[in-house]
């Protein structure tokens, strides 16, 4: 069977939408156990048990997207973590489309920041062999209150406004990632747009804290660090720690 595109783009994709869910991830799941196989979009207005990387809970209130695709991909299994960054990419576009007086980054390894202001957060799950759930949720009526990192929204626009830009990117960046058979065009793409590439960073990876230049990304998306002794690390999994002067909301 020849290798397929994770989203074909022959029709549209079918929506799901949900006035209350507990988890659109959660959902993708329940419907790949029922034979659903997408590609489709699971929308809700608003989660009871939303979650974020890492374990973390994600404020869920209604007024901004929370929406996971569930879609077959024939990546290889070592290959799936780059889905994050392509995601990231279409983040960064619906972000560039609606916002216009503040600088927009991509920060490692997936989040997308507005004048250094977290407004999306990102969660790729593997359901089941060649089966993603890509959550990704944004703050677009309000952010939430009391996070340990500045948090904002993209104020000026609605919600479908938003899912739209998002779903056309995301189709057009996973067709040129093309289940891993072009990272490297997603790669380039993703440290164009990267927060403190080249630049001294400290990377909280739960079990150390790791110091070093941010150097880039390798093939499977890991940060390489390069350490004051010139040796050069990849770390896969952790918290880039920086410190941003931020302000709360931007406007198109």
């Amino acid at each position: 069977m020849p290798p397929h595109h994770c989203i074909k783009l022959i029709k549209p994709i079918q929506i799901l939408h949900y006035d209350t869910i507990d988890s659109t991830n959660t959902e993708a799941r329940r419907l790949y156990e029922q034979g659903e196989r997408g590609p489709i979009w699971i929308v809700a207005d608003e989660q009871k048990a939303g979650r974020g990387r890492m374990g973390r809970t994600w404020h869920s209130e209604p007024g901004n997207l929370y929406s996971t695709l569930l879609f077959p991909c024939s990546a290889p299994p070592t290959k799936l973590a780059q889905i994050s960054f392509v995601a990231a990419l279409a983040v960064h576009d619906v972000a560039s489309t609606f916002i216009k007086n503040a600088p927009i980054q991509l920060k490692w390894p997936n989040d997308c920041l507005i004048d250094g202001a977290k407004f999306c957060g990102i969660l790729s799950e593997v359901i089941a062999p060649s089966q993603i759930a890509l959550g990704i949720g944004m703050n677009i009526a309000h952010a939430p209150k009391n996070t340990p990192y500045a948090a904002t929204h993209l104020k000026g626009t609605t919600v479908k406004a938003a899912h739209e830009v998002l779903s056309a990117s995301l189709k057009n960046w996973l067709k040129i990632w093309n289940n891993a058979r072009d990272f490297e065009t997603i790669k380039f793409a993703w440290e164009s747009k990267a927060m403190n590439l080249g630049k001294a960073v400290s990377v909280d990876t739960g079990r150390a804290i790791r110091q070093g230049t941010f150097k880039g990304l390798d093939d499977d998306g890991a940060m390489i660090l390069i350490q004051s002794d010139d040796t050069e690390i990849t770390i896969h999994a952790g918290d880039v720690r920086v410190t941003f002067q931020t302000k709360e909301n931007h406007t198109a």
